[in-house]
């Protein structure tokens, strides 16, 4: 375990973030919250769901409850890094930490984000997007909270195993938040939902969320996105908790945990 952990922290001294390089913002010296928002782009998401997915984010900074949950904190600012993850091999900081402290940072960062064009990578290795999460904040301005706020339409299926880079990321003080996406595939072959309704959602809160507060938000429909996106930032900067949500009882029985150290059943994705 000891050199398991070595090998992870290794792996974040070496920079596992490809792209624009992250650079802490100059003269700031503290935020309320660093907030890397970890973006899945595997090839399981297709296009119109990374434009509604993308286009959720743009609007939420926008957003006027967004805004106000940034003003609301003790310093009224907070620091934003966006990153798209796919497979052990790529995670690509798309926009480096950026602090938001009024309605013109906010606008400045979504016009930012609206510019990037879209692309498709292979695989899905949460466990690689968790470890070049926690390399950004070695970057970012001093806060009182680091949160992971970390989309995904599958389980993690390629790279280290998911369970103890989660462990090892909660144990440094690191909330993982999650937004479940599980959209019906409307008859694209090519791309069948192998999982079952409700499995990305049970797997996230099972395996990939951790730290204080953390939770899970789900996207069944694509025009959810955008409510789901402002609902869950809204949470995180705020630091409020999230509604009780019941468990699921399926059968008049509670549903069994999942097991988190199996793969995804198409590697591919």
């Amino acid at each position: 375990m000891r050199h398991y952990l070595l090998r992870l922290g290794a792996l974040v001294l070496a920079g596992v973030v490809a792209g624009p390089a992250a650079v802490a913002a100059e003269g700031v010296q503290q935020v309320d919250l660093a907030l890397v928002l970890a973006v899945d782009v595997s090839s399981s998401m297709n296009e119109a769901e990374q434009r509604a997915q993308r286009e959720g984010y743009v609007r939420a900074f926008h957003d006027p409850d967004v805004l106000l949950a940034i003003r609301s904190g003790p310093r009224g600012r907070i620091a934003v890094a966006y990153l798209e993850w796919a497979g052990p091999d790529f995670q690509s900081t798309r926009v480096p930490w950026t602090v938001i402290g009024g309605d013109g940072d906010a606008a400045a960062f979504a016009d930012r984000l609206a510019s990037i064009p879209y692309g498709v990578q292979h695989s899905t290795s949460i466990s690689a997007a968790l470890l070049a999460s926690v390399a950004l904040f070695t970057f970012a301005p001093a806060s009182d909270r680091d949160v992971i706020d970390l989309s995904g339409d599958g389980p993690n299926n390629a790279g280290l195993a998911l369970m103890a880079v989660q462990a090892w990321v909660a144990g440094r003080g690191v909330t993982i938040n999650g937004l479940a996406i599980e959209l019906p595939r409307n008859g694209e072959p090519d791309l069948p939902d192998p999982f079952g309704a409700g499995f990305v959602e049970a797997y996230y809160e099972d395996c990939v969320i951790g730290g204080p507060g953390a939770f899970v938000i789900p996207v069944d429909e694509i025009g959810r996105f955008g409510e789901a996106i402002r609902e869950k930032l809204v949470l995180e900067i705020a630091g409020a908790p999230p509604r009780l949500v019941p468990a699921r009882v399926e059968a008049g029985r509670q549903r069994a945990r999942l097991d988190c150290t199996t793969v995804g059943p198409t590697p591919g994705r």
